[in-house]
Protein backbone atom coordinates (compact mmCIF):
# COMPACT_ATOMS: atom_id res chain seq x y z
CA UNK A 1 0.00 0.00 0.00
CA UNK A 2 1.62 3.50 -0.69
CA UNK A 3 0.66 6.38 0.87
CA UNK A 4 0.70 10.14 0.26
CA UNK A 5 1.78 12.79 2.15
CA UNK A 6 1.93 16.17 1.19
CA UNK A 7 4.93 18.23 2.34
CA UNK A 8 5.04 22.06 2.51
CA UNK A 9 9.36 21.71 3.79
CA UNK A 10 11.37 20.88 0.49
CA UNK A 11 11.78 17.39 2.87
CA UNK A 12 10.49 14.40 0.36
CA UNK A 13 8.33 11.63 1.84
CA UNK A 14 8.46 8.49 1.31
CA UNK A 15 5.98 5.72 -0.02
CA UNK A 16 5.79 2.59 2.02
CA UNK A 17 6.00 -0.02 -0.94
CA UNK A 18 9.20 -0.84 -2.67
CA UNK A 19 9.14 0.35 -6.46
CA UNK A 20 7.04 3.26 -6.12
CA UNK A 21 7.22 6.83 -4.97
CA UNK A 22 5.45 9.48 -4.66
CA UNK A 23 6.76 12.73 -3.81
CA UNK A 24 4.35 15.49 -2.78
CA UNK A 25 4.88 19.17 -2.60
CA UNK A 26 2.82 22.31 -2.78
CA UNK A 27 3.76 24.98 -5.57
CA UNK A 28 1.57 28.05 -6.43
CA UNK A 29 -1.08 26.36 -3.88
CA UNK A 30 -1.70 23.63 -6.37
CA UNK A 31 -0.42 20.01 -4.99
CA UNK A 32 2.56 18.44 -7.08
CA UNK A 33 3.44 14.99 -7.11
CA UNK A 34 6.03 13.05 -8.62
CA UNK A 35 5.10 9.79 -9.14
CA UNK A 36 7.29 6.62 -9.99
CA UNK A 37 6.77 3.09 -10.38
CA UNK A 38 9.54 0.78 -10.96
CA UNK A 39 8.43 -2.82 -13.03
CA UNK A 40 11.37 -5.09 -11.48
CA UNK A 41 9.70 -7.78 -14.73
CA UNK A 42 9.78 -4.61 -17.80
CA UNK A 43 12.39 -5.46 -20.50
CA UNK A 44 12.96 -1.62 -19.57
CA UNK A 45 16.30 -0.60 -17.31
CA UNK A 46 15.18 0.84 -13.84
CA UNK A 47 17.07 3.82 -15.11
CA UNK A 48 15.17 4.37 -18.01
CA UNK A 49 12.15 3.50 -16.46
CA UNK A 50 12.63 6.73 -13.92
CA UNK A 51 14.27 8.99 -16.76
CA UNK A 52 11.49 8.27 -19.08
CA UNK A 53 8.81 8.86 -16.09
CA UNK A 54 10.07 12.24 -14.58
CA UNK A 55 10.60 13.24 -18.47
CA UNK A 56 7.14 12.54 -18.90
CA UNK A 57 5.46 14.29 -16.30
CA UNK A 58 8.03 17.60 -16.63
CA UNK A 59 7.03 17.83 -20.56
CA UNK A 60 3.70 17.30 -19.74
CA UNK A 61 3.86 20.03 -17.25
CA UNK A 62 2.89 17.43 -14.08
CA UNK A 63 5.75 18.37 -12.75
CA UNK A 64 6.30 22.54 -13.39
CA UNK A 65 9.22 24.31 -14.20
CA UNK A 66 11.39 24.53 -10.65
CA UNK A 67 10.11 22.06 -8.99
CA UNK A 68 12.31 20.52 -6.67
CA UNK A 69 13.36 16.83 -7.15
CA UNK A 70 14.34 14.21 -4.59
CA UNK A 71 17.89 13.64 -3.91
CA UNK A 72 19.46 10.89 -5.83
CA UNK A 73 20.02 8.97 -2.63
CA UNK A 74 16.32 9.76 -1.08
CA UNK A 75 14.74 8.54 -4.61
CA UNK A 76 16.86 5.86 -4.91
CA UNK A 77 16.15 4.37 -1.39
CA UNK A 78 12.55 4.98 -1.38
CA UNK A 79 12.62 2.65 -4.97
CA UNK A 80 15.04 0.19 -3.85
CA UNK A 81 17.30 0.61 -6.47
CA UNK A 82 21.41 1.57 -6.68
CA UNK A 83 22.16 5.10 -5.76
CA UNK A 84 23.80 4.73 -9.19
CA UNK A 85 20.91 3.85 -10.75
CA UNK A 86 19.26 6.92 -10.28
CA UNK A 87 22.30 9.07 -10.55
CA UNK A 88 22.31 7.72 -14.38
CA UNK A 89 18.63 8.43 -14.90
CA UNK A 90 19.33 12.51 -13.72
CA UNK A 91 22.45 12.37 -15.84
CA UNK A 92 20.62 11.35 -18.81
CA UNK A 93 17.81 13.84 -17.76
CA UNK A 94 20.37 16.70 -17.46
CA UNK A 95 22.05 16.05 -20.69
CA UNK A 96 18.50 15.93 -22.27
CA UNK A 97 17.64 19.41 -20.58
CA UNK A 98 14.76 18.45 -18.76
CA UNK A 99 16.63 18.69 -15.39
CA UNK A 100 18.98 21.47 -13.70
CA UNK A 101 21.09 20.93 -11.32
CA UNK A 102 21.75 23.93 -8.65
CA UNK A 103 25.10 22.70 -6.40
CA UNK A 104 24.11 21.95 -3.11
CA UNK A 105 20.56 23.75 -3.76
CA UNK A 106 19.30 20.43 -5.42
CA UNK A 107 18.31 19.55 -9.03
CA UNK A 108 14.94 21.03 -10.53
CA UNK A 109 12.82 20.67 -13.08
CA UNK A 110 14.04 22.95 -16.09
CA UNK A 111 12.42 24.52 -18.67
CA UNK A 112 12.63 21.72 -21.45
CA UNK A 113 10.58 22.77 -23.75
CA UNK A 114 13.20 25.55 -25.12
CA UNK A 115 15.91 23.32 -24.67
CA UNK A 116 14.53 20.25 -26.18
CA UNK A 117 13.16 22.83 -29.12
CA UNK A 118 16.73 24.51 -29.59
CA UNK A 119 18.28 21.53 -29.65
CA UNK A 120 15.82 19.86 -32.16
CA UNK A 121 16.46 22.60 -34.29
CA UNK A 122 20.04 22.37 -34.57
CA UNK A 123 19.86 18.52 -35.03
CA UNK A 124 17.07 19.45 -38.34
CA UNK A 125 19.88 21.62 -39.58
CA UNK A 126 22.73 19.75 -39.52
CA UNK A 127 20.60 16.80 -41.22
CA UNK A 128 19.41 19.16 -43.80
CA UNK A 129 23.27 20.43 -44.49
CA UNK A 130 24.66 16.37 -44.21
CA UNK A 131 21.37 14.90 -46.92
CA UNK A 132 22.29 18.15 -49.03
CA UNK A 133 26.02 17.58 -49.79
CA UNK A 134 25.10 13.83 -49.92
CA UNK A 135 22.81 15.30 -52.89
CA UNK A 136 19.67 13.61 -51.70
CA UNK A 137 16.77 15.62 -52.71
CA UNK A 138 14.35 17.14 -50.30
CA UNK A 139 11.50 14.15 -51.10
CA UNK A 140 14.31 11.47 -50.72
CA UNK A 141 15.70 13.47 -47.26
CA UNK A 142 12.04 13.72 -46.00
CA UNK A 143 11.72 10.32 -46.93
CA UNK A 144 14.86 9.27 -44.24
CA UNK A 145 13.19 11.62 -41.83
CA UNK A 146 9.76 9.85 -41.34
CA UNK A 147 11.50 5.88 -41.65
CA UNK A 148 13.52 7.53 -38.82
CA UNK A 149 10.79 8.70 -36.94
CA UNK A 150 8.79 5.51 -37.77
CA UNK A 151 12.23 3.68 -35.53
CA UNK A 152 12.18 5.65 -32.97
CA UNK A 153 8.10 6.26 -32.18
CA UNK A 154 6.71 2.88 -33.37
CA UNK A 155 3.70 3.37 -35.83
CA UNK A 156 1.96 5.58 -33.29
CA UNK A 157 3.82 8.68 -34.48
Amino acid sequence: MARTITVIRPHATRGSRRGASHFCRVRDNRRVTLKIDIDAGAATAPYEQVRAQIAGQALSGALPVGYKLPTVRGLAETLGLAANTVAKAYRALEADGVIETRGRNGTFVAAAGDASAREASVAAAVFAERVHRLGLSEKEALAAVRDALRAAYGDKG
